[in-house]
């Protein structure tokens, strides 16, 4: 990205507030409490612009079996990002300056580095020195671009692809035709509701009193207000449930910055009352235990998201135990308007509803002279992977050695691991708090690029052997700050490559960590087992590029950085894959994650033998709880690795 672009961002920055927000804790799916700390769930690069690839039936590259993914541009959709662009940092003092007058982009404030000494002492002794080699050169871990799968067609089955492959291959994008059905086990769709389901004396059927509704927005001027009495027209069962002062917030506080309803409300309809003629196949639901995938347009993808913004789907706006869709995430944009009179929150979520505009804005722009690369034209795969529990690794017989380590205090996940495959640190229910006002890693993420949002309407929570795959998201926007620090800043212009399936060369890839709340509980051996297979099911598969992830985790979710780090090298190692480990600004966790696996590596600790000294660590920590050793020194001890003092 050129300097000009940096001072545009730095300039439409500074319009921005970005210091009045926080986050709302309730959010189902979401974090509790979003601390600001370095380690963060959430606290790496919190754009994450996560590549991701995913399965296809007929001959589509996939992702967990041999296909491809991509690289693009090393520059991420950030205001840091941009600046890196003109120049790159090279220490954190320079990061420190630009985050004096905002918070770095799509990153928490940073607060002290966590103290992650052997000892707690506050004697001063001379700190133990190893000579450590630089870290494996970044340049040198594998990429999408460097992948022969890329674009080998692999048929697949369970993957449902909702445009008719054959007139793709001649250059045409026309939905698939199919017949519709209204099941438990596909998406129901709102211009399929029956007629069985509807109120007896109602006049019109409930598609058809939308459409009315709905056209109303698309003559002559209208308010805020006129969008919410459309919505409730036909969500009348809601009124004493649904308000809508965080979208009257945004109109009164915010709107004035981009002034763009007027022009994008009534393309927004259009584009949701078109989904007859855009959608002409059952969308299966992406169910647990189940591994299957879905492709679709990104014209599909802004379609469906029109409807959800206008709160068009049927039954699932109740996810309370017991109802239909209590294991799925809510889709109905009804919660992002809705700050319960909370002017802080109202706020945060205003900033959020400018992402959202940007996107539909993007999406219905008509202009024929606009950059083609960067055109949402192209295809989106979403993926449900699932392992079986007997095909899971056995820990205690995985004789491979730790793979390369590329680790930095410095850099991000979705700017340095461009091209990588990108962890995105999630919620059990994809998307975690983005529709309400949750603003951590995976919330940001779901900003940035909005397609990701539409996993909501077919993804079931995941289980603790599954993971979710997402090829080919565009990028929209560049955002600022974390948590209560956080605001859009501008338009982000995605030229990333395509594959032959015409989906971005970005994969994404959802796991969820354990929420420990008592950390003391993640030293278990049934804890650190199932954070094992967690990290597997994300990492394993085809093509092998590197991974790029950080302390996946260990924010809100308290979980030990030093431990995740240790976890995450050993199912990189086992699933054949390189690693690039981004600390978010703690250098010195850097070093010591660094330090370990270099002793690690001379000392030949092979991935059993590890997790032996991690069920070793486990027993120590139960017997010697209130005083344990640090997890390091405890390894280091065990190997017999001395140090030099001098």
């Amino acid at each position: 990205m050129s300097h000009n672009n940096s001072d545009q961002m730095k300039e439409c920055l500074s319009q921005t507030s970005n210091s009045r927000h926080t986050v709302d804790h309730s959010s189902r799916g979401e974090s509790r409490n979003h601390s600001l700390d370095p380690a963060g769930k959430e606290a790496t690069s919190q754009t994450a612009s996560c590549e991701t690839r995913g399965k296809m039936d007929i001959t589509m590259p996939t992702s967990s079996e041999k296909k491809g993914e991509g690289g693009g541009e090393k520059t991420g959709p950030s205001v840091d990002n941009a600046e890196k662009g003109a120049k790159k940092p090279t220490s954190d003092e320079h990061r420190d300056k630009n985050s004096s007058s905002h918070s770095a982009s799509n990153q928490p404030s940073r607060s002290e580095p966590m103290d992650t000494s052997d000892s707690s002492s506050s004697v001063t002794r001379p700190k133990p020195v190893i000579v450590l080699g630089p870290t494996y050169p970044i340049r040198n871990l594998k990429t999408m671009e460097n992948c022969s799968e890329l674009n080998q067609p692999i048929p697949m089955k369970g993957h449902t692809v909702l445009i008719d492959t054959s007139c793709f291959r001649s250059g045409l994008i026309v939905p698939h035709e199919g017949k519709h059905v209204w099941d438990p086990y596909h998406v129901k769709l709102p211009h399929l509701y029956p007629a069985s389901q509807q109120k007896s004396r109602a006049p019109l059927s409930r598609w058809d009193a939308t459409c009315e509704a709905l056209h109303k927005l698309t003559k002559g001027s209208f308010s805020i207000g006129d969008i919410q009495t459309a919505i409730m027209s036909y969500n009348s069962s809601n009124k004493d449930r649904w308000t809508f002062d965080a979208f009257h917030y945004y109109g009164q506080r915010v709107h004035a910055m981009d002034n763009n309803l007027h022009m994008v409300i009534p393309k927004m309809v259009k584009l949701a009352l078109e989904l007859p003629a855009l959608i002409k196949r059952p969308i299966p639901l992406l169910r647990q235990q189940q591994t299957q995938g879905i492709t679709m347009t990104q014209q599909q993808i802004s379609c469906l998201l029109a409807n959800a913004f206008f709160c068009t789907f049927p039954h699932r706006n109740d996810t309370s135990p017991g109802s239909e869709y209590a294991n799925y995430p809510t889709i109905n944009f009804s919660s992002l308007f809705d700050s319960r009179s909370d002017p802080v929150k109202a706020a945060l979520q205003a900033e959020k509803l400018r992402a959202i505009f940007h996107y539909f804005n993007t999406v219905t722009n008509e202009n024929p002279h606009q950059d083609p690369a960067a055109k949402p034209d192209g295809l989106v795969t979403f993926e449900r992977i699932c392992i079986p529990p007997s095909q899971l690794p056995n820990w205690t017989n995985q004789k491979e050695s730790l793979r390369n380590l590329h680790i930095s205090s410095d850099g991000s996940i979705e700017n340095e691991g461009t091209g990588m495959l990108q962890v995105d640190f999630a919620s059990k229910y994809i998307g975690g708090g983005v529709l309400k006002s949750g603003l951590v890693q995976e919330e940001i993420l779901f900003l940035m690029s909005p397609e990701l949002i539409v996993a909501r309407l077919f993804t079931e929570k995941l289980a603790d052997n599954e993971c979710l795959k997402i090829t080919g998201p565009q990028m929209y926007s560049i955002t600022s700050g974390y948590s209560k620090g956080f605001s859009w800043v501008g338009p982000y212009k995605d030229q990333v490559k395509r594959d032959t399936w015409k989906r971005r060369y970005r994969q994404i890839v959802a796991i969820d960590a354990l929420d420990f709340k008592n950390p003391k509980e993640q030293y278990t051996k049934e804890n650190i087992k199932r954070e094992l297979n967690k990290a597997y099911v994300g990492f394993h598969g085809y093509p092998k590029t590197a991974i790029a992830t950080g302390n996946w985790g260990c924010g809100a979710f308290k979980g030990d950085p030093k431990l995740k780090a240790l976890i995450q090298l050993m199912a990189a190692a086992v699933a054949d894959r390189d690693l690039a480990y981004f600390t978010f600004g703690n250098e010195h966790l850097a070093y010591e994650v660094q330090r370990m696996h270099e002793i690690l590596s001379q000392n030949r600790v092979t991935v059993d033998k590890l997790y032996k000294l991690l069920k070793d660590y486990s027993g120590h920590y139960a017997r010697e709880h209130n005083s344990p050793k640090d997890l390091y020194r405890f390894i280091r001890e065990k190997i017999g690795h001395k140090e030099s003092l001098l």
